[in-house]
């Protein structure tokens, strides 16, 4: 995330932190050419258009400033040229919201870095969900859930008009003889009259590497879910147990086959935060630091946000455990049955914020490779998930631990990725594996758009 604090409000103060130059090109740059030369498939950056602004509240952005807690935020975007150019393989995903944006502006702004970065460059599809945001551009409140996911089907549907179908792949012939940049007859408006939007088209850039950037998206409701296995082609599960995590991920592969999708062409990425050092022990003792340096004000801040519960409104000795607040109870009943010791402890606000605060509700794996390497593989072999969404709690340096101390363990098992599947190719192409080249899969919706040269 282009801030100085995503997931762990307060760990910008910790040493091995430089995530608090978000605004340094250098940072960014750096970074890049660390995950690549480390074979990490892609940088994903997460974004929101408002405040958590729940905590303390309503309407109070105090506790957000000061953890930081997502805020204050960059646009991703804007990095991903400097970090392409210094890069060959690695892949960028950039967070966009289907409420806030124009198809129209969107489907250029993808075009022009797919572009850039030669192909590398995907898009995470959100609806976005918070007040604030919606009061930032005009709403008195946010538009209804489903009405969201209603009105990104059509915004889909424009900008896979506008990607696929308004430039064939030859249009541009730059004839120095004849005078003719581009051959009017293989460049067509999509004339898109729809409930939510209109727009005559076409894009405004030819056709990239991709055409159609590589689709990243996040669904937990059923509309979420729904959305996710029409359009994406790497979704981002909910989930902090692998046997949970199999429900979802059985439902997905069942879903999708019904779409019509061969579901190779959907990876399924579980969130995980890796703490790792030499031994169980160490790494123990360094989740505890980090846990000096956490602001649980912040913490609390990212919680209200994501599940609309003000903590403060409770009494610091309440015990959640039998509360029925929302977005708690089910989290408290996994870390009983997952974190060593927790059983029978009283779950108080300030434990619960504890809990979250270096990782949210993503899952922890905390422990030496031989722990770590044993935790991701039985994520595999349980949830039958096809990777990880590797979280941080500062940056480089969490990176840099699982290079440093993973890596090896996952080499010697042989589970490590040690070339792109294609070196310098595409999103699409080093994510799904498959040989297929750059462009969308048979039975992805898009390609029902597509304008096919003459």
């Amino acid at each position: 995330m282009a801030s100085p604090g995503h997931l762990a409000p307060g760990l910008w103060r910790h040493p091995d932190d430089r995530a608090k130059d978000y605004l340094d090109l250098n940072y960014w740059v750096e970074l890049a050419k660390f995950l690549e030369e480390a074979k990490f498939h892609g940088v994903f950056f997460a974004d929101v258009l408002g405040i958590y602004d729940v905590y303390h509240g309503p309407e109070n952005i105090g506790p957000a400033l000061k953890g930081p807690a997502q805020f204050p935020i960059a646009d991703p975007s804007l990095l991903v040229g400097a970090m392409a150019y210094a890069t060959k393989s690695l892949s960028f995903g950039v967070t966009a919201s289907t409420t806030y944006e124009s198809p129209y502006t969107l489907a250029r702004k993808f075009s022009a870095l797919d572009h850039l970065s030669h192909g590398r460059v995907g898009w995470n599809v959100v609806t976005s969900y918070l007040d604030h945001a919606a009061k930032c551009f005009g709403l008195d409140e946010q538009i209804p859930h489903d009405e969201r996911y209603k009105r990104a089907e059509e915004f889909m549907e424009v900008t896979y008009k506008l990607w696929e179908g308004s430039w064939q792949d030859d249009a541009v012939i730059k004839d120095r003889e004849n005078g003719v940049f581009t051959d009017p007859e293989k460049v067509r408006k999509i004339n898109h009259k729809g409930k939510y939007f209109s727009c005559a088209g076409p894009n405004l850039i030819e056709p990239s590497p991709q055409r159609t950037p590589f689709i990243f998206q996040a669904g937990a409701s059923s509309s979420g879910k729904a959305f996710a296995v029409r359009h994406a082609e790497a979704m981002f599960l909910p989930g902090t147990e692998p046997e949970k995590t199999k429900k979802v991920v059985d439902d997905i592969r069942k879903s999708n086959a019904e779409q019509g999708r061969d579901p190779s062409t959907l990876k399924l990425l579980a969130g995980l935060l890796v703490i790792i050092d030499e031994t169980d022990e160490k790494a123990q003792a360094k989740y505890q630091e980090m846990l000096q340096y956490a602001d649980l004000e912040g913490t609390g801040a990212l919680f209200g946000g994501w599940t609309g519960t003000d903590l403060s409104a409770f009494a610091d000795d309440e015990d959640f455990a039998f509360k029925k607040v929302g977005g708690i109870q089910s989290i408290i009943e996994t870390w009983s049955r997952t974190i060593p010791g927790s059983k029978g402890i009283k779950w108080t606000k300030k434990r619960v914020l504890q809990e979250m605060a270096v990782s949210g509700i993503h899952a922890k794996v905390i422990g030496s490779p031989t722990t770590v390497a044993d935790e991701l593989q039985r994520w595999i072999d349980v949830s039958g998930v096809d990777g990880f969404n590797l979280s941080y709690a500062h940056s480089p340096g969490t990176f840099k631990d699982m290079v440093k101390y993973l890596w090896p363990e996952l080499k010697k098992r042989g589970v490590l990725q040690e070339e792109y599947a294609v070196p310098g190719g595409t999103t699409r192409e080093n994510y799904l594996g498959d040989g297929q080249g750059p462009r969308l899969r048979a039975g992805h919706p898009a390609t029902a758009y597509v304008w096919k040269s003459t």
